[in-house]
């Protein structure tokens, strides 16, 4: 089972950001590569302090985590956390060291620090429908996706402009005196490299276009809203760079009689007067197929039917929800002449004025019920 972020970081699940943020940078101070050289047990530690802040630094994600732990980030790498390299880490996270590391950030550990940096193809979005089965039990979803690719025959030399470093180095004269400040070069966009041949198929970049099929590990429980990240699905970037990510937007298809809510879901069934008075079964919806429910006779409109398990599979792992049946007496608003005189000498009957018992609940305890 994976690790708790927050016990990784050491803090406490109401710690605000700026806790996080400044437990982040113990961690990652204490088990820098700089500081742990060939040490395979830091740089794992060194990960895992990065993953975890990644998710616990986003409002979002840190959401998405409280409610529902690992599983929010499960299928095809998650929904922004998980596998973290060591380039994703100094790319996103290099400004927490100030210059704890020979000024720039990181020094020393992969050409990172003011050196070449590895850059980092473009994401790309796109959206899954999903039916409520699917959603219920989870699935795996095949899709096309037209992504850039280094093409075939590409070759990249040193740039130039920054000698390969990615960086070039200004110097400014002010009233203060002379300043010294590094951008990312222009020429190659930090890559510190720039096309040499180029086949005919190939864009500016040295990438083309190309159809592929990606498979997506959708987890039981999503909701419309929610996003996975399929990492190193996105384009590709040029030289030695990293493929940018696949995300994908949750959408999910209305039912035509089931209605969800959380990881319940509801049903509405309507039954005669006479099939409340005598009971009756009736074959119902549910997800993977129909299931059929016996209701005794006497039963009151506003009964609620509690098929337990028989709702959605909790995205955290714990369980399914259950299915809730409505159960509503439809009363006919036209009678014919034999029909109504029966009522008419059924009005004054004992055995048809309401008598609720102590078990029948109240519209306002039934609520509560669902609720609880």
């Amino acid at each position: 089972m994976k690790e708790d972020y927050y016990e990784i970081l050491g803090v406490g699940k109401n710690a605000s950001a700026t806790e996080i943020k400044k437990a982040y940078r113990k961690k990652a101070l204490e088990y820098h590569p700089d500081k742990n050289p060939g040490d395979a047990k830091a740089e794992e530690m060194f990960k895992k302090a990065a993953e975890a802040y990644e998710v616990l630094s986003d409002p979002n994600k840190k959401s998405r985590y409280d409610q529902f732990g690992h599983a929010a980030f499960e299928g095809g790498g998650g929904f922004g956390g998980g596998g973290m390299n060591m380039e994703d880490i100094f790319s996103q996270f290099g400004d927490i060291f100030g210059g704890a590391f020979g000024g720039g950030g990181f020094g020393g550990f992969g050409g990172f620090g003011g050196g070449q940096r590895r850059v980092k193809g473009s994401n790309l979005r796109i959206r899954v429908n999903l039916t409520l089965d699917e959603v219920a039990n989870g699935v795996e979803k095949k899709v096309k996706v037209r992504r850039k690719i280094q093409a075939d025959g590409v070759t990249y030399k040193t740039c130039s402009t920054c000698n390969g470093q990615g960086q070039v180095t200004k110097v400014t004269n002010t009233i203060l005196g002379r300043m010294q400040t590094a951008a990312t070069c222009s020429t190659c966009s930090g890559s510190g490299q720039i096309l040499d041949k180029r086949p005919s198929d190939a864009d500016a970049q040295g990438l083309r276009v190309a159809e592929e099929t990606v498979s997506i590990k959708i987890p039981a429980g999503v909701e419309s809203g929610m996003q996975l990240k399929v990492p190193g699905k996105g384009n590709e970037a040029p030289g030695n760079g990293i493929a940018g990510d696949l995300l994908v937007a949750i959408e999910t298809k209305d039912h035509s009689t089931l209605k969800r809510e959380g990881d319940n879901l509801h049903y509405d069934l309507y039954i005669s007067i006479s099939e409340a008075v005598l009971g009756t079964s009736k074959e119902i919806d549910a997800v993977g197929g129909k299931v059929r429910i016996k209701l005794e006779p006497g039963i009151q409109s506003g009964k609620i039917l509690r098929l337990r398990g028989k709702g959605i599979t909790s995205l955290n792992g714990y369980g399914s929800g259950d299915l809730l049946v409505h159960v509503n007496v439809w009363t006919p608003k036209e009678l014919n002449k034999e029909q109504r005189e029966f009522f008419e000498r059924m009005n004054g009957d004992g055995n048809f004025e309401p008598k609720p018992e102590k078990s029948d609940k109240s519209f306002f305890e039934k609520v509560k019920d669902m609720f609880s």
